[in-house]
């Protein structure tokens, strides 16, 4: 440790330059972005350290969060001096303390030093790297660490060592890490979530916890009934995979929306009535030939047949006023029976409202036909298809009245001109 220095001649040129003319203290780093807000909020607690530590050790090792793993002790921070004062004080100061890790690394280890370049040279000590071309940034956003801001920083404030070439954007970088913990969970992480879970207490967190755990422990990859027999608990011995429940499941929603069209009929007038239910079964032989739609809800049809990835998550189009979703709602009810049970709450919003809007105009189009004929592929697009269908989280389903209105350009097929022939003249 170095002596306290008593005199204006041992203090460093930097330093007397410093208190000479001391500048503003400069700002850390720049304002988070909105969108990383409440992000910030968790990935900053202390909690969140421990579960963070503890399924990435149960990741590396496959053992139980506590054996072992060395979850951070929880300090409070103490906030020192910045500016002029912290200058003045600079060469009274006991020695600044950090948390410093290495890149991609959870050890941590205590630092302590009155400079930036001290506590760098003793960072590349203790990880055995080269001083030049090494860095130190702060964990939270990133911002590197300087003579300038040394001091405004608080105490424990938690470092990151970057070597040449190496990057840090924060705890956006350590979000990115630890969500691929969950992309291929394997039993350690598992365990690891339902220690954590049963011993938590604070409402929020449970939750956090609990939906953390449902993620992991779902089975997206499997499909047949072998594979996930859970899944299909309370479905009929008939549905072999899930695709084919799923399929059948939009089908149904597609043939109650065919009752509906069909039932109208004795709502219409009598001499309309069979142009009506001619126009019906057109739409209903179409749809036969389509299997109802039920591709929309298979995530094994190709893609532009489907509403969802090809691992079957869906996300949710927004309601029908919006172009998409603001809570970016999304759900893989291939994964469990949970979810399954769940995406059967999501809706098939019609834009230009059904019941409302769409069928009233059908019948009021078969009762003025005026010589034109009625155009029931449109109708059909606006009914049965995804030109005029939504999937949306049931939060997203606004029941409101939609006010939008058929395109009345479209109602009645177009008319073909007639071309009078010019009458030939006989030569003489």
């Amino acid at each position: 440790m170095e002596g306290r220095r008593t005199s204006a001649s041992t203090r460093p040129p930097r330093l007397r330059r410093a208190q000479a003319a001391p500048p503003p203290p400069p700002r850390l780093a720049a304002a988070a972005p909105s969108a990383r807000a409440a992000a910030a909020a968790l990935m900053t607690t202390s909690r969140f350290r421990e579960w963070r530590a503890a399924f990435l050790c149960a990741e590396s090792t496959g053992s139980r969060p506590d054996a072992g793993c060395g979850l951070p002790e929880q300090r409070a921070e103490q906030v020192l001096p910045a500016g002029p004062e912290a200058l003045k004080m600079s060469g009274s100061r006991k020695p600044k303390t950090f948390k410093l890790r290495a890149l991609h690394s959870q050890q941590k280890f205590g630092i302590a030093g009155r400079s930036c370049q001290e506590v760098l040279r003793k960072g590349c000590q203790r990880f055995q790297v080269p001083v030049p071309g090494s860095r130190l940034c702060l964990w939270e956003d990133g911002a590197e660490l300087t003579a300038d801001c040394f001091w405004s920083v608080p105490d424990n404030a938690e470092l990151v060592l970057l070597t040449e070439g190496q990057a840090w954007q924060g705890y956006v970088s350590d979000i990115s890490r630890f969500l691929s913990v969950f992309h291929r969970p394997h039993v350690g992480v598992i365990q690891a979530a339902r220690q954590l879970l049963a011993d938590e207490q604070a409402p929020l967190r449970q939750k956090l916890l609990a939906d953390l755990l449902h993620t992991v422990s779902e089975n997206i990859v499997a499909e047949t009934r072998a594979e996930d027999p859970p899944w299909f608990e309370g479905l009929e011995a008939r549905f072999r995979n899930k695709s084919a429940y799923l399929r059948f499941s939009c089908a149904s929603r597609i043939r109650t929306y065919l009752r509906e069209v069909s039932s109208h009929a004795s709502a219409v007038g009598a001499q309309a009535r069979e142009e009506y239910t001619r126009a019906v079964d057109a739409m209903a032989q179409k749809l036969r030939a389509a299997q109802y739609n039920g591709s929309y809800f298979d995530r094994s049809t190709k893609a532009g047949g489907r509403l969802c990835t090809p691992e079957g998550w869906f996300s949710c189009q927004g309601p029908f006023d919006m172009a998409d979703c603001a809570s970016r709602h999304s759900i893989n009810p291939y994964g469990s029976r949970e979810s399954r049970v769940l995406f059967s709450t999501w809706n098939l919003d019609h834009i230009i409202e059904k019941k409302r809007t769409v069928i009233p105009a059908l019948a009021e189009a078969v009762g003025e036909p005026a010589g034109r004929q009625v155009d029931w592929e449109y109708f059909y697009s606006l009914l049965f298809t995804r030109d005029n269908l939504k999937l949306v989280h049931v939060a997203c389903h606004k029941k409101t009245t939609h006010r939008l209105r058929c395109d009345p350009r479209r109602i009645y097929r177009p008319q073909a001109k007639l071309t009078r022939r010019k009458a030939v003249r006989k030569r003489p």
